[in-house]
This record gives structure tokens, sequence and C-alpha cells, in this order.
């Protein structure tokens, strides 16, 4: 039912920064906590920052201070500005709704979109 369409990903130089949107439609976007992922070669899929409905945020050990989750409700879309970029960011980068299993956080819909490649390099 969920459609999500990420989009911003690109290639940048390390240090540079990029926005990556993503669209969502079929649900009530409004009420989900949002969450950013990403998945570089070879590595498993890592939960990098998420957003409650109410604007709360969470965010990896890894961007942490470097990467910020927004969102629109009235625009159904999740931002993630990320600057201070670094080789180790190359990924390609997915976003979903989020609900808790066993206390943390989990992909809530099998539907994923195509993601956006994000490269860092000089």
């Amino acid at each position: 039912q969920v459609q999500l369409v990420e989009s911003g990903g690109g290639l940048v130089q390390p240090g540079g920064s990029l926005r990556l949107s993503c669209a969502a439609s079929g649900i009530l976007f409004r009420i989900f906590t949002m969450g950013w992922y990403r998945q570089a070669p070879g590595k498993q899929r890592e939960l990098v920052a998420d957003i409650t409905s109410g604007g709360s945020t969470n965010y990896a050990d890894s961007v942490k201070g470097r990467f910020t989750i927004s969102r629109d409700n009235a625009k159904n879309m999740v931002y993630l500005q990320m600057s201070s970029l670094k080789s180790e960011d190359k990924a390609v980068y997915y976003c979903n709704t989020l609900k808790v299993y066993s206390g943390s956080y989990v992909p809530a819909s099998g539907s994923w979109g195509q993601g956006t490649q994000v490269t860092v390099s000089s």
C-alpha cells in the first residue's frame, strides 16, 4: 500500500553536503514515525535516523552531529540533510515507515522504494 520514492542522492566530495528527500503516499503520513536507512556494499542495512510524528529525532552514532532528519507533514515528505560527508557514508539510502519490535525500530513496510545513491569521493 505504501509508496516511497527517494531522491536527492549524487556525487559529493568529502566534507560536502547533500539533502535527500522521501515522498510517501498511500499512508496517513503524519501519524507515522519515519526513518532513513542506508546500505553499503557488503554491509547490513543500517537505520541512520528516525523522526516521530511529533518531531522527536534519533541518530545512529555514525552520523550523529552530521545528519539532520526532518519532515513536512503537509507535503508527506521526509528529508535527510547530510553534511561533513565521509567516504564511509557512501551507500544507497532508503526511507521507510517504522514500527517498534522488541524495543527497537524496524521497517513497517515491506514495500521499499528504489533508494537513492550517495557517493562520496574526491
